[in-house]
Parts: structure tokens; sequence; C-alpha cells
């Protein structure tokens, strides 16, 4: 159906207006069940969120626009709540909501590290832990708690309830993300410890469930309030054609691989980032990063051609059809005086001996950026 003829329908459980072409924003629902519901005069018309919310217990993410992300953080900033800020362990640096710490003034802020299952099982999970809390002190945020989840799993949702009891004091929570951290996964883990997993629950209603809300009652009275998920411009995901959202989203434990370079060389990630050994001694780097995105070693002196002949084909993602609007390399070049990480930004990173000069190139936006080393 065209967009023209839905602007008047409405979804009955968020209020969001009924759209048919942008299965991510708000409102959408497929053309052909639409036709099927305005066929029947005593159907309801609900957009596919509020549908499998609905009739399967399952929260779906919608995305915010930059002006629906700054009313949100004001709101936390007007409640007395206890926020749960969930990230991803994977992509810290792209997962963050910028600013977060100015707007949720005296709240209590849980962070929850979700994908742990992703990371190789030689990180130290208490280091692990550190890490990320530390990793939010530079971002000016001071949580009470950091936990690690899988949400895919349901690892540790036990823990996180329990730790959401001992520090919300009587008071609503609400969760608080940005797209790709998984924050969907994890609240459809929650409502099914909180509703009863082993029930077949076909139908439930959640009170308030409007477009930038979805309240979880909780037995005092108060509520668990999903929001929806806030748009990075920074993470690699927005650079990607969605059928290759899983070489930036593993979801398999990552395997290590290790190269050993001469100044000179450089490593290309398909196309979407690279790897220049700039000076130093011949030494091991180690790459984590999917298990099937393409890693490809070439001479650093042909490097610039090697890409601009191959990205597209054998260099991909960027799919080729995706070149003309693909941003442009930006480079950033490191000497580490301790064993560090080269950070790509919701992609991967390099395990950097010290002392060594390298260069890391991202899409202009991406970051990439040098921290202590995690292992």
């Amino acid at each position: 159906m065209a967009e023209e003829e839905t602007q008047a329908l409405h979804c009955i459980g968020c209020g969001a207006r009924l759209q048919t072409t942008e299965p991510q924003k708000a409102g959408y629902l497929p053309a052909a069940t639409l036709a099927k519901m305005q066929a029947d005069p005593d159907a309801d018309l609900y957009c596919q969120r509020c549908f499998r919310l609905r009739h399967y217990n399952e929260v779906q993410d919608v995305e915010l626009t930059d002006d629906d992300f700054l009313r949100l953080l004001t709101a936390l900033g007007d409640s007395d709540a206890l926020i749960v800020n969930v990230v991803d362990i994977f992509d810290f640096n792209g997962s963050v909501i910028p600013g977060l710490h100015r707007f949720v003034g005296d709240n209590p802020v849980i962070l929850v590290g979700n994908k742990a299952d992703v990371l190789p099982k030689s990180i130290n999970p208490k280091k692990l832990t550190n890490w990320l809390t530390q990793a939010a002190h530079a971002q000016g945020l001071r949580p009470v708690a950091t936990l690690l989840t899988s949400a895919k799993k349901g690892q540790q949702v036990d823990e996180l309830l329990a730790m959401i009891e001992h520090y919300r004091n009587g008071r609503d929570v609400y969760v608080v993300g940005v797209t790709n951290t998984g924050k969907s996964t994890l609240i459809n883990q929650i409502i099914r410890q909180l509703t009863g997993v082993r029930e077949l629950i076909t139908t439930s209603r959640f009170p308030g469930t409007t477009l930038d809300r979805i309240e979880i009652p909780l037995d005092d009275g108060q509520a668990l309030i999903d929001t929806p998920g806030i748009i990075h411009h920074g993470q690699m995901a927005h650079y990607v054609d969605q059928r290759d959202l899983n070489l930036v989203a593993p979801t398999k434990p990552i395997r290590p691989k290790v190269y050993q370079l001469n100044p000179g060389q450089t490593i290309f990630l398909a196309g979407l980032a690279r790897f220049d050994f700039v000076r130093g001694q011949r030494s091991g780097f180690t790459v984590y990063a999917d298990n099937q995105l393409l890693l490809h070693r070439t001479k650093l002196v042909n490097a610039d051609d090697f890409y601009a002949r191959h990205v597209g084909e054998l260099l991909q993602p960027p799919r080729a059809e995706q070149l003309p609007d693909f941003p442009p390399f930006v480079r950033f070049e490191f000497t580490p005086k301790v064993k560090s990480d080269l950070v790509f930004a919701g992609l991967g990173w390099i395990v950097i001996p010290a002392g060594q000069t390298v260069a890391g190139y991202a899409p202009k936006g991406v970051d990439v950026l040098l921290r202590k080393a995690l292992i």
C-alpha cells in the first residue's frame, strides 16, 4: 500500500502512524498484513512490533531520531528511577550513549555488558568487568554495579533481576541502550522470567505501551520500562548491508588469528577497515574479529592500489552496490608504550606489542582507538 494511503491510520497499541516501507521504524507492518486488517471491519490495527508483543511476549527494537533521543534522555533526568544501561561488550565505544552521565542526574545506573558469550574464553570475567567499569568512568558514568550477560543465551538474567531489586528501592526501572546491543533480546528474557517461561502466553497487555516506552509491571506497582534503541551514528553496523550484519555482530565465540608481520605489511579486514604495520621489529599481531570476516594480508606499498581495485569484490563487505555511498577511510597512527589493543569500533581489535608503530583505518565516523590490552 502506498505510504500516503496510511497517513490517517495509527497503531492502537503504541499510537505510531502505520507505514509499510521502513521495517526498522515505528509503525511498520507488511503491506499485505495491513490490507488484510483493513478488509476486516472488526480487526484491530496493530503495527508489527505491538502485534509481536501482544501475541508472543516479544519486544522488537524501534530506532529513535536525534530529537527523540534528547527527549528520552531529558525524561530520565526528570524521573526518580534506577537506570539500566545495556552496552555491547564487543563494541563498547559504538554502544555507549554519548553524554548519558549528564542526563541521569542522581539516579543510580547499573551497567550491563551484553554479548559476553562471543568473547574468547581466555578473557578473565573479573578483569573484563573491571575494564568495563573503567571504560564507563572514562565516559563520565559512575555505575553502582556492573554485570556481564548473554541475552541470547539467557545468562545472568536472574542475577540482573536480583541486582535491579537491590538497587531500585521501590522505584521504576528504565532500560536504555543504543541499537544493536541486544537490549530487546535481554528485555524479552526478562519478560519470560517475570511472566513465567513455562506458561504458553498468547496475549500480553503491558500498560503504557506507547511509541517511546513499554512498561513491564513489577510486584509493588512500579514498572520496568523498556525504551527504544538509540541510534549511534558511529557504529560500524550502519555501514554494512543487512545481509552482512553478522560480520560486525558476532554470535559465536571469536577464534583469534595470529599474524607474524614485518614492517611494511598491511591486513585488510574485508573492505571495512585496514591495519598497517608501519615501523618496528617483526612481531606477532593477534586479530579478534568475527570468524567469517575476510582478512587479507598484502604489502603496505601496494595497499592503496589493492584496495581501489578490489573493494566491493574480493574485499567485501561493503558490497559493490554500496560503494557510491561508502565513506572514505580515515587514518589513525599509534605507537603504544605497552601491549595494547587497536580497536575498530564494532568490528574487532588487533593486539599490538609495545613500541610498534601501526596505523588503523576505518570509514569516516567510526572510531579507531587504542586501549590497554584486554588479554
